[in-house]
């Protein structure tokens, strides 16, 4: 029986979807991941909802503010539209519990190894968690989806679209070439 709710693909963002050099922020610093637009773009296909959910601990340490944060991610929107592919929402968290703002400084159930925002986006999208799953490069990416009941995968480094390609397969959906 099919459910009337879509499957999700969470993804983290520094490591699995842009390089990570230590708290990106500025457009000037994104570069894609290998593979990422492409994977993407299959996880589209695929009728996947692709959430982005990320840890941002560089605005409670007061490195950059959270309209910085929007700038990228609006960045990162239009560098994937150039490659036909979109992320239908993100969810960021900005608190940390060391932080130097007093604003953001909580341990926030949003703050992965939190499952917060997977379970955020999965009411407000109406995603099937059964159907679904996490791609992270950090253990508290894989403790978030365990945390939510969703598959984690570890991203390792190398083409995204390589583990897009292992997960499809596993789950019988396979890349479209």
């Amino acid at each position: 029986m099919r459910s009337e709710h879509d499957p999700g693909a969470f993804l983290d963002r520094d490591g699995v979807i842009n390089v990570d050099i230590g708290y990106p922020h500025r457009p000037e610093d994104f570069r894609f991941i290998e593979g990422a637009p492409e994977a993407i773009r299959q996880l589209n296909r695929h009728g996947y909802k692709v959430i982005v959910v990320t840890n941002q601990s560089g605005v409670a340490r007061g490195l950059f503010d959270e309209a910085a944060v929007e700038h990228f991610h609006n960045h990162m929107c239009a560098e994937l539209a150039r490659h036909d592919a979109f992320i239908d929402a993100i969810y960021m968290c900005p608190y940390h519990p060391d932080g130097q703002v007093e604003r953001y400084r909580a341990d926030h159930p949003d703050r992965k190894p939190g499952p917060g925002m997977i379970l955020r986006a999965q009411k407000d999208y109406h995603i099937d968690l059964s159907r679904s799953f996490m791609i992270g490069d950090k253990e508290s990416d894989m403790k978030a989806a365990q945390a939510a009941g969703v598959p984690g995968y570890l991203f390792k480094g190398g083409n995204l679209v390589n583990l897009i390609e292992l997960i499809l397969k596993q789950i019988g959906r396979p890349l479209e070439r």
